[in-house]
């Protein structure tokens, strides 16, 4: 059955801040964003380590930039170090800044449903460190609430988790648990959430950094984050649920309404976004997310940035977040709705395929990924469509990504080589 049907569609008042703009319009907002922020030519501003793009090699042709708002941008060259959502931030680039809070609130608020104004963020260079940024948060947030020794501090995640917890967890210096899951099904059980559970606290573990996939980037395996809070619950024991949409984000909410992996549920306090995947934005355009009260536990105090900067990052290209706002503008929310319903058609047809050919695959019926499992394909076949597998040495699955590129026509010239 669809999961992204007409009858899932939200009604009108349902979006606060996400709203559909003319090209024209988009091409004002963004001028005029960039006419708030400093002109290195025009201006004597001399104290900013930075300059617009050098001119010897990047045009600044007056002519070709002004019907171009984010070539205009990136030729600007704003840099959005800190966080934009809280107190104050650098004066200079004010106009760019702008747009990246409504980034942040559209997200929050109209794809994540968070309440208005309850959440702070950012545009990060990618998932990957928007989830190192959340683990970060949270670990210093045990350290500083509960006193707790980073030997206390662990992250339970799946074992289909984003290597980007592995990552944090070396970073920070904490330890890492994987719950293991059905091997065709992709979920999580009880049981084994219970005997990763075991295991971490008979390894000294106190408090627990929870990160619950909404859809994974091999399988688009979603997990049910009720599994993790009532065994937590259960336990009495400490813990922070973060979501990890890098994948999802874009796709999950719009193709299946009723799920838990989103602010609406009071254990989720932050959430991962990557417009550069499923929203098709330049890479660096990872987001993180998180309620109000939490990200000040990673300000880095850099006592010559105004407002500090509460970032992993630091210093980072405004025009990324021009970029992502552009897209939500230009599709609005309820062209968004459609280019999601038209990937799962498109994924249905080929499972409907694959199914007639008697081919074992994994799909979630929310998400536009399917997994082949790679006895049912030869490697050549595998490396002449580009499929990538689970584990480039020794292969069990491969997969498919229906993104907009990805047509009947391309599928069907896979299914005859198959």
């Amino acid at each position: 059955m669809l999961q992204c049907s007409v009858q899932l569609l939200p009604a009108m008042s349902t979006y606060k801040y996400w709203k559909k703009l003319t090209s024209k319009e988009i091409q004002n907002r963004v001028f005029e964003a960039l006419d708030k922020n400093v002109n290195y030519r025009q201006e004597n501003i001399l104290g900013i380590p930075a300059s617009h793009l050098d001119e010897k090699v990047f045009s600044q042709d007056e002519s070709f930039l002004k019907n171009a708002p984010f070539i205009s941008t990136m030729v600007q060259n704003p840099n959005h170090i800190g966080c934009h959502t809280l107190g104050t931030s650098e004066p200079f680039f004010a106009g760019t800044q702008s747009i990246e809070q409504e980034v942040i609130e559209i997200c929050a608020t109209d794809i994540l449903r968070a309440s208005p104004q309850s959440c702070d963020g950012y545009i990060a260079s990618g998932g990957t460190e928007a989830n190192i940024q959340a683990i970060w948060m949270y670990r210093n947030y045990f350290q500083n609430e509960y006193q707790a020794k980073t030997t206390e501090i662990g992250i339970l995640c799946s074992v289909d988790s984003h290597y980007s917890m592995d990552k944090a967890a070396n970073l920070l210096g904490i330890s890492i648990h994987k719950v293991q899951v059905d091997a065709n099904t992709r979920t999580l059980s009880s049981i084994a959430i219970d005997e990763a559970l075991s295991k971490a606290k008979s390894s000294g573990i106190k408090h627990f950094i929870v990160v619950a996939n909404m859809m994974t980037t091999m399988y688009g395996s979603v997990d049910d984050v009720s599994l993790y809070v009532n065994a937590l619950l259960a336990d009495d024991i400490s813990f922070k649920l973060h979501v990890d949409g890098a994948y999802g984000g874009f796709y999950y909410p719009f193709a299946h309404k009723e799920h838990h992996l989103d602010f609406a549920n009071k254990h989720v306090s932050s959430v991962t976004l990557d417009a550069h995947k499923m929203a098709q934005a330049p890479y660096g355009t990872g987001i993180f997310i998180a309620h109000k009260g939490l990200i000040h536990y990673t300000n880095t105090k850099a006592s010559y940035v105004e407002g500090d900067d509460y970032t992993l990052i630091g210093s980072r290209s405004g025009a990324n977040a021009v970029a992502v706002w552009m897209i939500l503008m230009t599709h609005g929310p309820y062209g968004w709705y459609e280019k999601v319903f038209v990937l799962q058609k498109r994924t249905e047809w080929m499972c409907d395929k694959l199914t007639e050919k008697g081919v074992q695959y994994y799909r979630n019926k929310g998400a536009n990924i399917i997994t082949i499992k790679a006895s049912e394909l030869s490697d050549e076949v595998a490396h002449l469509y580009g499929l990538v597998p689970d584990n480039h040495a020794n292969p069990t699955w491969y997969k498919i990504v229906i993104m907009d590129h990805v047509t009947v026509e391309k599928l069907m010239l896979l299914l005859e080589d198959m």
